[in-house]
């Protein structure tokens, strides 16, 4: 037990001992006294209830919701409060949502339930476009945050399970005082925990290996496809062409890493040496070659019942589909004419 913790005994011990013998005068003084001295008790006892401290990270994220679902989130993450907090809140003001940047890590507890009414963390946006990679991010984040670009990567490969394709192509807010370590782990957690989301949704259940082969080749198509209506039918080609055992010989997965805007030439093909050339290795590369999107992921997952082996770009920059190699030629003479 704590000094703190064993003088408010004793001062509560004090205050009750004199309250009861009070309990005999039944004289509106007497009552008046009694009445002084509950509230008096009741006085001491906030005061030293605020006065315990609290220590926090100096950046902490609140969900949206009740006061009373706030405060149970925060005993979950290992805050030192309780339910009889929602009340002190309730005078003080409603939590914020989101990131919160506290005044300093150690606090006492009106001074951090304060802080969970009145402080809001000064923000970023950083955006991750459907088929960029990991490597172009990564240096956007360093430019908007002033990071080293080195210690982003060296955080990115301790915490991903992959080389890329892990964080999700969005929109991310980020505290813009917060460090490197805090703003990679909180853009792999959250991904990660969006994965499994998905995964249960749409296969029913999470198996980490299984899930991002379905990713890798969510990364071909996002990066192949020229809009979403054409996402399913290139991932039947994709289908297809691994049904009768022919290499998928698709240029949107040499588009990896540092290469995600050099365009796909035929020197390239021959010397690239990666899992990514899918001219020299068959099936879907292991690790994913770019974010995705949601629609992405869906077509991976519910390919369209076709016949098509190949597809080519027309002048119009959609797709020509094609189920045999005869077909494909007319589409590439078209677009030469």
């Amino acid at each position: 037990m704590t000094s703190q913790a064993s003088n408010f005994k004793t001062l509560l011990f004090w205050l009750s001992s004199k309250l009861q013998s009070k309990f005999s005068l039944f004289s509106l003084p007497g009552i008046i006294n009694i009445l002084f001295e509950l509230f008096l008790i009741l006085l001491l006892g906030a005061c030293f209830y605020l006065s315990i401290p609290i220590y926090s990270e100096k950046i902490i994220y609140i969900p949206k919701g009740s006061t009373r679902s706030i405060i149970t989130h925060l005993q979950h993450k290992g805050y030192n409060v309780s339910l009889i907090d929602t009340y002190f809140l309730r005078f003080i003001g409603r939590p914020q949502s989101g990131w919160i940047e506290l005044p300093q890590q150690t606090l006492s507890k009106g001074q951090f339930l304060n802080a969970l009414a009145t402080s809001k963390a000064p923000m970023k946006n950083v955006t991750l476009i459907p088929g960029e990679t990991n490597y172009f991010f990564l240096r956007q984040i360093a430019k908007t945050f002033n990071f080293s670009v080195s210690e982003l990567e060296t955080l990115y490969n301790k915490y991903a399970p992959y080389s890329d394709g892990v964080i999700l192509a969005n929109t991310y807010s980020l505290p813009y005082h917060a460090d490197p370590d805090f703003i990679m782990q909180t853009l792999i957690n959250q991904s990660l925990e969006k994965h499994k989301l998905l995964a249960i949704k749409f296969i029913g259940h999470y198996d980490k290996e299984q899930w991002f082969q379905i990713i890798a080749k969510a990364s071909i198509i996002q990066k192949e496809a020229a809009n979403v209506t054409e996402m399913p039918i290139v991932s039947s080609v994709i289908d297809n062409r691994i049904a009768k055992k022919m290499p998928l010989q698709m240029d949107g997965s040499l588009n990896y890493g540092k290469y995600s805007h050099t365009r796909i030439t035929p020197d390239r093909i021959r010397n690239d040496l990666s899992e990514f050339n899918t001219y020299k290795h068959s099936g879907i590369p292991r690790t994913p070659s770019g974010s995705v999107s949601i629609e992405a992921i869906q077509a991976a997952i519910n390919p369209a019942n076709t016949n098509y082996l190949y597809f080519m770009r027309n002048k119009s920059g959609t797709h020509d589909f094609s189920a045999t190699y005869t077909e494909h030629l007319k589409n590439i003479k078209k677009v030469k004419n």
